[in-house]
């Protein structure tokens, strides 16, 4: 059985919506960040680098959110989370959750983890300023060039769905509004009412 180790309000619930729509056969281990507990030895053992994310499998541990998406997209093939066949197209998924990954997600931490780049209090308190503008320019990709409706991808859904749900339920706390991209503020709505999707949530 695959464990997925999870904390609220990360993007561990990206992975965790695809395992639910894979139809896997899962479990969840909650990870306390208020307590420190992603920094307990326990829990390093699973992921040294400290982070949710973690997918355990019966080959090993496996660790950021693309990475495991397409494992999942590729373990459980009749789902068809991905376009398995076509590389091409598989490539555009993994373009898609790559700029999620180490855009998006990385101008979004800026608003609370400034100390990962810098320690000096000035520039921490710049980067988290800049941080509306930043993530808001990251959307404005998303909006205009990338998302090709009405899912990710277009017709088809795909691992990439839940990543930009999940991405997307930050933008208010990162001081962007929804409204000025309706194309993501559609989609939002429309993945808050799979069924998948709200099974998972009422495990939070």
């Amino acid at each position: 059985m695959i464990t997925l180790y999870v904390s609220p309000g990360s993007c561990a619930l990206a992975s965790h919506i695809a395992l639910e729509e894979a139809g896997a056969e899962y479990r969840t281990v909650r990870i306390d960040f208020r307590s420190g507990e992603q920094r307990s030895p326990d829990y390093l053992r699973v992921n040294p680098k400290g982070r949710v994310p973690a997918l355990v499998s019966e080959r090993g541990t496996l660790t950021e959110t693309p990475a495991l998406l397409a494992y999942i997209a590729q373990s459980f093939p009749a789902a068809n989370l991905a376009p398995l066949h076509d590389p091409f197209a598989f490539a555009r998924v993994q373009e898609f959750n790559q700029y999620l990954c180490t855009n998006l997600h990385v101008a979004h931490a800026h608003r609370m983890r400034g100390h990962r780049w810098a320690d000096d209090e000035a520039t921490i308190e710049g980067m988290r300023r800049a941080v509306p503008r930043t993530v808001g320019e990251c959307w404005a990709a998303i909006e205009n060039g990338m998302f090709a409706g009405p899912w990710a991808m277009g017709e088809d859904y795909t691992v990439c769905d839940p990543y930009l749900f999940t991405m997307a339920q930050w933008m208010e706390g990162d001081g962007v509004d929804p409204a000025r991209f309706p194309k993501v503020a559609a989609h939002r709505r429309r993945m808050g009412e799979r069924e998948s999707v709200r099974r998972v949530l009422a495990t939070y």
